[in-house]
C-alpha cells in the first residue's frame, strides 16, 4: 500500500485501538479518496465513532464524504448524500443529508460506480461552496487530546 499522506497522530493513536482488519481497510479507502482527489483537506474528529471527514475546504460544510471507524464496522459516507444522483442505488440510509455505503471489503468501494459517485460528491461539494478554500492538501486535526 501506498502512502498517498501519513495519519495524524492524533487519529493514529485512536485507530491502534481498533481491530486490525478494520484498520486495513480504512486505510485503503482512505487512500483510494486521497488519490482520487489530493488536494482534499482531510478533518479528524473523534466524536460517536472515529471520523475522516473529506472536504473541498478547511470547513465541514464543504465535505464530500466521509470515514466513520466504529466498533464493529466502517461506512463511506456522502455528507450531502441525498443531494448526489445515485443511478445504481449505491446509497442507505434514512438522515435528511447523509446517506453511505456500508463497507465490508475493498470490492466495496474499489468499482467504477464507487468512484463516480465520490468524484460526484467532489464536484457537487465544489458547486455548493460558498467560497474559495483558503487552503487545500491539509490534514485538520479536531481531536482533543490531553
Amino acid at each position: 500500500m501506498t502512502t498517498v499522506r501519513p495519519i495524524h497522530p492524533d487519529f493514529q493513536f485512536l485507530l491502534d485501538l481498533k481491530d486490525r482488519k478494520l484498520v486495513a481497510l480504512f486505510c485503503d479507502l482512505r487512500e483510494y479518496i486521497l488519490a482520487l482527489y489530493p488536494e482534499c483537506n482531510e478533518i479528524l474528529y473523534h466524536t460517536h465513532a472515529l471520523t475522516a471527514v473529506f472536504s473541498v475546504s478547511e470547513k465541514l460544510s464543504d465535505a464530500f464524504c466521509m470515514l466513520p471507524v466504529y466498533t464493529n464496522h466502517l461506512n463511506l459516507g456522502f455528507n450531502k448524500g441525498t443531494r448526489l444522483k445515485d443511478p445504481f442505488a449505491l446509497l442507505t440510509g434514512t438522515g435528511n443529508l447523509i446517506r453511505h455505503i456500508d463497507i465490508q471489503k475493498a470490492d466495496d468501494y474499489r468499482n467504477p460506480k464507487v468512484k463516480a459517485l465520490i468524484k460526484a460528491a467532489v464536484d457537487f461539494a465544489k458547486k455548493d461552496m460558498d467560497e474559495p478554500a483558503k487552503f487545500t492538501g491539509r490534514t485538520i486535526s479536531k481531536i482533543k487530546t490531553k
